[in-house]
C-alpha cells in the first residue's frame, strides 16, 4: 500500500476497526514511515485530545498513542501465534487422515 492508502486507514485504526492482515500492514507501514506516523499522531491528537479535554481528564497523548500501537502489535503477535498453531493442527489432522487411509487400504 502507498502512503495515501495508509492515511485513509488512520481513522479506522483510531476507531479500532482494523483487524487481521489489514491491521498488520497498517502498523508495519506506520512504523516504517515517519510521514504517516506523524499524520497518525496529528489525527490521534485531534480526536483523543479534544475528547479528553472535554471530559476534563489529564492525559499524555504521546504515551496514549504508544499504548495504542503497542496493543496493536500485541494483537498481531497473538494472531500470528494462533495462525501458526492452526496450521500445525491442520498438518497433524492431514497426517492422521493419511495414516488411517494407509492402514485401511493396506488390509
Amino acid at each position: 500500500m502507498d502512503c495515501k492508502e495508509e492515511e485513509k486507514m488512520i481513522p479506522a485504526f483510531l476507531q479500532d476497526e482494523l483487524y487481521g492482515k489489514e491491521l498488520e500492514y497498517f502498523i508495519e507501514h506506520i512504523e516504517g514511515c515517519p510521514e504517516c506516523k506523524e499524520e497518525l499522531s496529528i489525527q490521534f491528537l485531534v480526536s483523543e485530545g479534544l475528547e479528553r479535554l472535554e471530559a476534563g481528564n489529564n492525559f499524555n497523548l504521546q504515551k496514549a498513542l504508544e499504548n495504542k500501537l503497542g496493543n496493536a502489535w500485541h494483537y498481531i503477535k497473538i494472531r500470528r501465534a494462533l495462525l501458526g498453531t492452526l496450521l500445525c493442527l491442520e498438518v497433524a489432522v492431514a497426517v492422521e487422515i493419511l495414516i488411517v487411509l494407509i492402514i485401511l487400504f493396506r488390509f
